[in-house]
């Protein structure tokens, strides 16, 4: 099979139509380096925006297509110390995962559990640390506690929902449709909403008027303020997303006489300011959930690189229960 790798040269409204999957001979790794062989890539949000070009980092162009995956080492360089050929290891964020073979620094690649699933492990660097820090790094929660999710149907929300439930807090989760709602109780949300108007009033009759510190939005626009009026008053509210495309609207009357709290969190920011001990404790902490079973996200259908168009608009598309990815 020849290699392969997903190459766009602008951006634009419409990537699955921008991008082009195009053969290329793999290089040999130098010193220092392992040449690795994809065995799974996700396709996420933020690779959709750095295709139309609305996301906070935007790569030179031309550009391969890709921000987190899985593969396994083929080939060593020389003076590569502590891997061998065939273990699997999680590809560095942002190398451009979208590629059947990539030159990698070795010291740069986190060996995984070679029993895992591949498909679920390639789905590890972006989505769950983003639900975990959310749970630990916004508001010191404890058990018994509640937190509050919009888009909990999302793969975050998702993990957001089972990281939970392994530190005993409670979840509420609002999703933006009827057909959502039972497939994130079966994933254990504790309650599940459709939003409306009237949210802050039915989450106080489903949670017994519970003081909920924590709220989680991913959506931005109107959906932010349904948020905000949930909380306790001097609570928190954590935006992570904007799947609405519309700025965060919170009123004053929150802000001010509530004292609700607005913040941010981006991923990228955590990493650039969190010591290396701290990444190796949460990506140890996922990956031994992850090989255990404990922590696993639905997965709507796989593309081979060679439809990569084809896979970029089937994740585009709404109501569907999972992520894509891309397999060789």
């Amino acid at each position: 099979m020849p290699a392969i790798k997903a190459v766009y040269e602008q951006r634009g409204s419409q990537p699955h139509k921008l991008i082009q999957a195009v053969e290329f001979e793999p290089a040999q790794p130098g010193a220092g380096e392992v040449l690795g062989e994809l065995l799974a890539a996700a396709i996420n949000p933020s690779d959709l925006l750095t295709l139309t070009g609305d996301y906070g980092v935007l790569p030179d162009l031309p550009a391969v297509g890709g921000n987190e995956g899985v593969g396994k080492v083929v080939a060593l360089g020389s003076d590569v110390k502590g891997l061998e050929t065939g273990q699997t290891v999680l590809l560095p964020i942002g190398c451009g995962t979208w590629c059947s073979h990539l030159v990698l620094t070795a010291r740069d690649l986190i060996p995984l559990p070679g029993q895992a699933d591949p498909l679920q492990l390639a789905m590890l660097t972006i989505n769950p640390p983003t639900a975990a820090l959310l749970l630990s790094e916004i508001v010191t929660l404890g058990e018994g506690d509640w937190v509050i999710q919009n888009a909990a149907n999302s793969a975050v929300g998702g993990y957001l929902v089972q990281l939970a439930k392994s530190r005993n807090i409670k979840t509420v989760n609002v999703v933006r449709r009827e057909s959502a709602v039972e497939a994130v109780k079966q994933a254990g949300g504790d309650v599940v909403v459709v939003d409306g108007p009237d949210l802050a009033k039915r989450v106080a009759e489903a949670t017994g008027k519970a003081r909920i510190r924590l709220g989680i939005d991913a959506v931005g626009g109107e959906a932010t303020e349904r948020l905000a009026a949930c909380l306790a008053g001097g609570g928190t509210l954590a935006n992570y997303g904007m799947m609405s495309g519309e700025p965060c609207q919170i009123s004053a009357g929150q802000l001010i006489f509530r004292g609700i709290t607005l913040t941010g969190f981006w991923l990228a920011s955590w990493f650039r300011q969190a010591t290396p001990e701290q990444q190796k404790a949460l990506f140890g902490d996922l990956i031994g959930k992850i090989a255990a079973g404990q922590l696993k996200a639905p997965v709507a259908g796989t593309y081979p690189l060679s439809r990569v168009a084809d896979a970029l608009e089937a994740a585009a598309q709404g109501e569907r229960n999972g992520k894509i990815l891309l397999v060789p």
